[in-house]
């Protein structure tokens, strides 16, 4: 769900502000993206050493869709793009580090790099379909509309699929060995 509103927004965005006029503001949008992704990032991973990590990235699913919330009805002019750009920055990729805790915090360090690369498998899955579906409904619709409203559902989804996840780590049930 991360990676379809990512991959959406840097695939289709600056179409959408061309279409409204804004053309101007893309590279300075995708830009300012980058840069507070940077501290959003740092952020998080800073916060997830001190703080629930899943009740981080409850946080940032649920903040990702209102955010698209409040930009779907905002008036489209340069301080509401750049100020949505800065702000989606700050949770853009944030989730990396804290997905990546949870699962070395539930299921330990020696199957952190298989299960965060099955992470990443459905994460390019999701960037797939936010980039192919986006210009699929572009192409049918003249409009991102539907888009932007899967942003907000996925974005909430997100958030009440990591709701429930206890971080508490995996109990395993020790290796019995026979011997004759």
């Amino acid at each position: 769900m991360c990676g379809f509103q990512v991959t959406f927004i840097a695939t289709h965005f600056p179409a959408y502000l061309d279409d409204e006029g804004l053309k101007s503001l893309a590279g300075w949008s995708l830009a300012l993206i980058g840069l507070f992704n940077i501290v959003g990032t740092l952020m998080y991973g800073f916060l997830g050493d001190r703080m629930s990590k899943k009740n981080l990235l409850v946080s940032i699913y649920f903040f990702r869709s209102l955010v698209f919330l409040v930009f779907i009805f905002a008036p489209k002019n340069e301080f509401t793009v750049l100020l949505f750009a800065g702000v989606l920055g700050l949770l853009w990729l944030s989730t990396v580090p804290l997905t990546t805790g949870v699962i070395a915090d539930i299921f330990g360090q020696s199957y952190t790099s298989m299960l965060f690369g099955i992470t990443l498998l459905s994460h390019n899955i999701g960037s797939f379909l936010g980039s192919w579906l986006g210009g699929r409904i572009f192409d049918q619709y003249q409009t991102y509309d539907a888009m932007w409203l899967a942003c907000v559902v996925l974005g909430l989804v997100s958030a009440l699929i990591h709701f429930p996840i206890s971080s508490a780590a995996i109990q395993r049930v020790k290796s019995i060995s026979y011997r004759s």
